[in-house]
Parts: C-alpha cells; sequence; structure tokens
C-alpha cells in the first residue's frame, strides 16, 4: 500500500455510507495522531487500539446524528506524488470555518485553528466536514 492515510480515509468514508458502526484498520501512529484528532473535534466517536495477534489495529466507533453521518466529506489533500505544503500566512479555511483542515507540522498532527493559533505551518494532509 502505496498511501495508508488515504486507505483509513477511504476506509471510514465507506463505512459511513453503510452507517457501520465502527471501522477497523491496521494500527500505525500517525493513523491514531488523526483519529484522536477527529475524535477531539467530535466527528468520530471512541478511538482505541486493540491487540490482535501479533499486530496493533485501530478501532474507531463512528458518530451519527439521527442516522445522518458526522461526516459528510472527507478528502486527502497532500498525496504521496504531490505533497502540498502551506505556510502559516496560507493555512486553509474549509466551509468558511466550519470544516476542519488536518495539518501535520513540526509539533505533531493539528488543525488549521490550532495551527493558526501556534503560528505554524506544514504539510495540508486533509479536509473534514
Amino acid at each position: 500500500m502505496t498511501d495508508p492515510i488515504a486507505d483509513m480515509l477511504t476506509r471510514i468514508r465507506n463505512a459511513m455510507a453503510v452507517k457501520k458502526p465502527e471501522v477497523v484498520l491496521p494500527f500505525s501512529k500517525i493513523k491514531l495522531s488523526i483519529a484522536k484528532l477527529l475524535e477531539k473535534e467530535k466527528y468520530v466517536g471512541r478511538v482505541s487500539t486493540v491487540k490482535t495477534g501479533q499486530f496493533d489495529e485501530l478501532k474507531i466507533e463512528l458518530r451519527y446524528t439521527e442516522k445522518v453521518p458526522a461526516i459528510r466529506h472527507i478528502k486527502r489533500i497532500s498525496k504521496p506524488g504531490q505533497r502540498i505544503y502551506v505556510s502559516s500566512k496560507e493555512l486553509p479555511r474549509v466551509l468558511n470555518g466550519y470544516g476542519l483542515a488536518v495539518i501535520s507540522t513540526s509539533k505533531g498532527i493539528m488543525t488549521n485553528r490550532e495551527a493558526t493559533a501556534q503560528n505554524m505551518g506544514g504539510e495540508f494532509v486533509c479536509e473534514i466536514w
């Protein structure tokens, strides 16, 4: 697999399309930090790691409000073939402030609002609303 983050986002998108209660995917630290960020911003429910056999898995409980998914749009922006970097002055506003941009900075994964507050730029990973 060349892009595990895109795979994670696609699994979440597909699971929400068929209204699954949770999604389980292979563990990595960057996926865990993105999932924890989504949990903190109330886009997904509880995020946990599960030990199955010799490999760890990431379990993400999905959130719905009256059978409508909490995540309506999730899109990968920076890809392995074309990395997209933004400076602190060029940080994107997603859906006029109602959406969320995930930025990978030198201080870790954070939202566009947190990156603006800390005056940091980085790689524009994905956008969610």
